[in-house]
C-alpha cells in the first residue's frame, strides 16, 4: 500500500511538472526589439519546440542544425515551429545574429542575456528542449544531444500534433 501510494505521488508530481504553461518574460529578438514569450509561442494550434542554446554550446549547435536540416519537412507534415533561444551573457549576445545567419537557420532566434526566460523555465544545462503543444503547455523535455536525437525529437513532435498523450 505504501507502494502505491508512492507511486501515485510521483506520477501527480510529473504530471504537475508537464501540462504547465510557457512563464511570461521578456525577451529580444536577434534585431533587439523586446518581446513577450507569450506572443512568440502561438502556433495557431500547432506544436512548438523551444529549444535553450548558447553558441560557445557544441552540441546545442548542433542540435539545432540537425533541427534546421528538417525544419521544412517536420513543419510541412506537422505544423511545428521551432524557437531558439540564446542563452549567451549580454557581452557576447551581439554575436549571436551573425552565428545564425553564417548558419542559415531557418527557425526564430531570442535572446535572452539575463537568463530571467531560462531560470523561469527551471533550465539548468543547455541544450534544453521543450515541446508546447496547440495550447501552450509544456507537454515534453529533453535535455543535452546525441546524434540522431532528433528522430526521438519528431515522434514527440507527431504525437503531439495528432493530439496523441505523450508518456
Amino acid at each position: 500500500m505504501k507502494n502505491l501510494f508512492l507511486f501515485l505521488v510521483l506520477g501527480l508530481f510529473a504530471c504537475s511538472i508537464f501540462a504547465q504553461d510557457v512563464p511570461q518574460v521578456q525577451i529580444k529578438d536577434i534585431n533587439g526589439k523586446t518581446v513577450n514569450t507569450k506572443s512568440i509561442i502561438d502556433n495557431g494550434g500547432k506544436p512548438v519546440l523551444v529549444s535553450f542554446w548558447a553558441t560557445w554550446c557544441k552540441p546545442c549547435v548542433k542540435e539545432l542544425t540537425a533541427f534546421n536540416e528538417e525544419y521544412a519537412d517536420w513543419a510541412e507534415e506537422t505544423g511545428v515551429k521551432i524557437i531558439a533561444i540564446s542563452v549567451d551573457n549580454s557581452r557576447s549576445s551581439g554575436s549571436v545574429a551573425p552565428f545564425v545567419n553564417s548558419r542559415g537557420w531557418e527557425f526564430d532566434v531570442y535572446l535572452d542575456p539575463n537568463g530571467d526566460f531560462k531560470r523561469a523555465m527551471n533550465v539548468g544545462n543547455v541544450p534544453h528542449t521543450f515541446l508546447l503543444d496547440g495550447k501552450g503547455k509544456i507537454v515534453w523535455q529533453h535535455t543535452s544531444y546525441l546524434e540522431g536525437d532528433e528522430t526521438n525529437t519528431f515522434e514527440m513532435v507527431k504525437k503531439v500534433a495528432k493530439g496523441q498523450p505523450i508518456k
